[in-house]
């Protein structure tokens, strides 16, 4: 479903704790070898002598086409909160309130699907902007820019609407049929397995070792 999400961008840019969205980043990569992959605060991934600072000059410039956004909340209105939840400090906002707005698309990511992770309001907003998608470990929604309301678009094999509902913290809307989300083909799975797993392994290697042991 990443790799589907970022299209035919030419740059992709990806949170620093976001194995699995560098995975689907990277399993496009090795079909259009064209797109350029940037992971940051990952210095193996990041070849820019001034580090994030150049990342967020071509943000401004234009030319990050795709940025994968997490949070440790993520409300209804699509603000996400970095900073604390419920007396538990986070590392921080860091660029994500400069990035979200300024970047065509980004989508926000988190694969814990549940009512501590998607609430109604976000205790502190480190981040507000329109995104192009929220991607969970369940499900996938699409943002309604006029409406400022997330719109469910599929769920993942093995999950339901009623589930999806369920471990939601916001109202959303829902069509009256809810597609499922396309599995992956044995050919992505071959790649993600091998050659993906061997690339993230630098910069994610329990990530890798975990998942693929890589």
């Amino acid at each position: 479903m990443i790799a589907r999400l970022i299209g035919d961008a030419r740059h992709v840019a990806i949170g620093a704790a976001s194995p699995i969205p560098a995975s689907g980043a990277f399993l496009l990569k090795s079909r259009k070898p064209s797109l350029r992959v940037s992971l940051h605060q990952r210095r193996r991934a990041n070849p820019f002598t001034e580090g994030s600072r150049e990342l967020f000059d071509l943000a401004g410039q234009g030319r990050i086409d795709v940025f994968f956004l997490g949070g440790a909340q993520i409300d209804g209105e699509a603000n996400i909160n970095l900073v604390r939840a419920g007396g538990q400090r986070f590392p921080g906002s860091f660029g994500s309130a400069f990035m979200y707005p300024v970047i065509p698309r980004t989508i926000l990511f988190r694969e814990e699907h549940s009512r501590r992770a998607l609430v109604p309001r976000v205790e502190f907003v480190s981040a507000r902007g329109d995104p192009a998608a929220l991607l969970t470990g369940k499900a996938l929604f699409s943002w309604q820019k006029e409406a400022r309301r997330f719109r469910l678009d599929s769920t993942h094999p093995g999950h339901t609407v009623e589930e999806i509902r369920e471990n939601t913290g916001f109202a959303f809307d829902c069509p009256a049929r809810v597609a499922t989300t396309a599995a992956p083909s044995p050919e992505d799975l071959n790649l993600l397995r091998r050659q993906v797993a061997a690339q993230i392994a630098a910069d994610y290697p329990q990530f890798a070792a975990r998942v693929w042991d890589a």
